[in-house]
């Protein structure tokens, strides 16, 4: 083995059209990698139209178990010839270009320094296969083939995935086995196997799973007793509502009368889905909808409905590019503003910020024991790249004597012996009236309104008994704050400054913390998980002469939210942003703190 070889560290990216059968090659190649124990790290950058556009897949493989996006390729496989130019200009210098030889290369693409591997793969597989459509699936399969023998990627792992998936099918197993043989042999027969990198087997995968977060949110939302659903379709939350479909089909069918114990709505637009929510909510059923930014701005004004009139419903948003349809495959942090203040007039909602797809299981189930707790809507802020992309994420557990947390519901005996029932009257030490559910005692009936009402739930437009319910409101808000999830705190020995992100940044921002330790820079750290802040968050940011917010929108929305919310001065803060679409890389991180420091020094 060449001394230089580097072991189980290494990016590649496969540039490909969409629509061609890509998918399926590359989340191969991204299981076959993590069945083999190796920490490895997919993105799928894909276009937001469904046919012919240039779509790409990195895959980053680190041994240390790093996760966020590299952007440095080693190998970048060249599937399609419009982005020919841009894929070649992304090889690191030293690095190689696979691309299909069928087809002699422009002379005007050559690097010096990098190595062009040519694979002749559609001549292949015309040869091999006769109609047209499997010609084009296949030849991303046989390019799977060649890269398994570049990168000793273990066939009897790939083997047995094939069988999982096509087990039913003995022809597509046939099809696949042929396509990736041909790429295989090919490359041992005229190709230098393995590459200077290449991969080894290890077991750091055992106690872990590969899932993206849009299903571990459907998951966690089945947990947590979720029956109803409402929704309309919207990228990049279908996937939240489609898992959980399937989900419900399958656990929460009646076993004697195969009667379906759940309802899931698809509907006309997303102001009727927060509607239904909120109604199901206030019958008694834990509900939710699945939406993304535009979605939110929708549902607004019956956010402010659900809060005001103190009503359960959690809210999913998959966070994308905006404004408007902005870009609707891309990634961003956009809707953190839009969400804590949703609706006119003075409102704050809860919000949960899971960093990756084991903590959208456990907020899932989370959001809805705080929206019945605090009676209130709940919304989990996700985004495109945890909610799409596969994540290897510690193997999900649930405490079986987990009981869901439904707040102030009285029941038909505490109901029978009072006097009279007061909707907003009296509170707890939470600020949180009791409230009831429909058709359990008729003493616990109320008309509810969502204008002008008083503690006892009365219509009223007098300014002191409007002003005592919406300063409840807020201290109700307040106390929220000692149960949403608390924030992630890590010191190290001589930290100058401190460094706070949120969700989808942890892991570019975790590696970034060791880079710039290398360089003998120490920082703490501060991952937020829930609002309303809790008083950590105003103490890690005073104890710091400033703090870099890391986050991905242009407008600082993060940092906007802690100044308005806490007593921290906007001055201990310096904005660190990142917009452009694809998830967050370790080297956007390390350059923009390198950069503040060289202008401060």
């Amino acid at each position: 083995m060449h001394h230089s070889t580097r072991v189980n560290d290494f990016a590649l990216k496969l540039a490909n059209v969409n629509g061609t059968g890509s998918a399926s090659a590359n989340g191969l190649l991204m299981t076959a990698i993590f069945r083999m124990g190796i920490p490895v790290c997919g993105k799928n950058l894909f276009p937001s139209n469904i046919q012919g556009l240039p779509t790409w897949y990195e895959i980053r493989v680190s041994g240390d178990g790093y996760q966020a996006r590299a952007l440095d390729y080693d190998l970048i496989v060249a599937m399609n010839s419009q982005t020919y130019a841009r894929d070649v200009k992304e090889v690191r210098s030293g690095g190689y270009l696979l691309y299909d030889s069928t087809w002699p290369l422009d002379p005007g693409l050559n690097r010096e320094d990098v190595t062009f591997l040519g694979v002749p793969l559609a001549q292949m597989c015309n040869d091999n296969f006769g109609n047209p459509r499997e010609r084009i699936l296949m030849k991303n399969i046989a390019c799977a083939g060649t890269l398994c023998a570049l990168l000793d990627i273990d066939m009897k792992v790939v083997e047995a995935l094939l069988l999982e998936k096509y087990g039913a099918k003995p022809a597509m197993i046939e099809s696949n086995r042929k396509a990736l043989m041909m790429g295989y042999e090919f490359a041992k027969e005229n190709l230098a196997c393995p590459l200077p990198f290449r991969l080894e087997t290890m077991r750091e995968n055992d106690d872990k799973v590969l899932i993206d977060g849009n299903t571990a949110t459907a998951l966690g939302c089945l947990y947590a007793g979720a029956t109803v659903a409402a929704w309309y379709p919207i990228t990049p939350a279908t996937s939240v509502m489609d898992a959980f479909t399937k989900f419900c089909a399958k656990y929460r069918k009646d076993k004697e009368s195969g009667r379906n114990n759940f309802c899931i709505l698809q509907a006309e637009d997303e102001l009727a889905a927060i509607g239904m929510v909120i109604g199901a909510s206030w019958a008694g059923a834990r509900s939710f909808t699945s939406t993304a930014g535009p979605g939110i701005s929708l549902m607004n004004e019956l956010l402010g409905l659900a809060y005001y009139a103190e009503i359960p419903a959690v809210v999913i948003d998959v966070q994308r590019v905006g404004p408007s349809t902005g870009m609707p495959t891309r990634t961003q942090q956009g809707d953190l503003l839009e969400c804590a203040y949703a609706s006119h007039g003075d409102t704050k909602h809860i919000l949960l910020f899971p960093a990756n797809p084991n903590e959208c299981f456990h907020f899932a189930a989370k959001s809805f024991d705080l929206a019945e707790k605090f009676q209130t809507p709940v919304l989990m802020l996700s985004d495109l790249d945890i909610g799409m992309n596969d994540w290897v994420t510690p193997r999900l557990t649930w405490d079986d004597s987990y009981k869901p947390d439904r707040g102030k519901v009285l029941s038909r005996e505490e109901l029978a012996g009072m006097a009279k029932y007061f909707r907003y009257s009296p509170p707890d030490e939470d600020f949180v009236p009791p409230r009831t559910v429909p058709g359990v005692h008729a003493k616990g009936a109320f008309f509810t309104r969502g204008s002008g009402h008083n503690k006892l739930g009365v219509y009223t437009e007098v300014p002191d008994e409007y002003q005592e319910v919406v300063d409840r409101l807020l201290q109700k808000h307040k106390a929220a704050a000692k149960y949403v999830p608390a924030p992630v705190i890590e010191r190290r020995e001589d930290a100058k400054f401190g460094i706070v992100s949120i969700g989808g940044c942890d892991n570019a921002v975790r590696e970034a913390l060791d880079r710039l330790a290398e360089r003998g820079i120490a920082a703490d750290y501060m991952r937020l998980r829930g609002f309303p802040f809790d008083t950590a968050v105003d103490e890690f940011l005073m104890r710091h002469p400033y703090s870099f917010v890391v986050e991905q929108n242009r407008d600082a929305q993060l940092k906007s939210l802690l100044t308005l919310e806490t007593a921290v001065p906007k001055e201990k803060m310096v904005s660190l942003l990142y917009y452009g679409g694809f998830p967050l890389s370790a080297k956007n991180v390390v350059d923009g703190v390198s950069k503040h420091l060289q202008e401060v020094l």
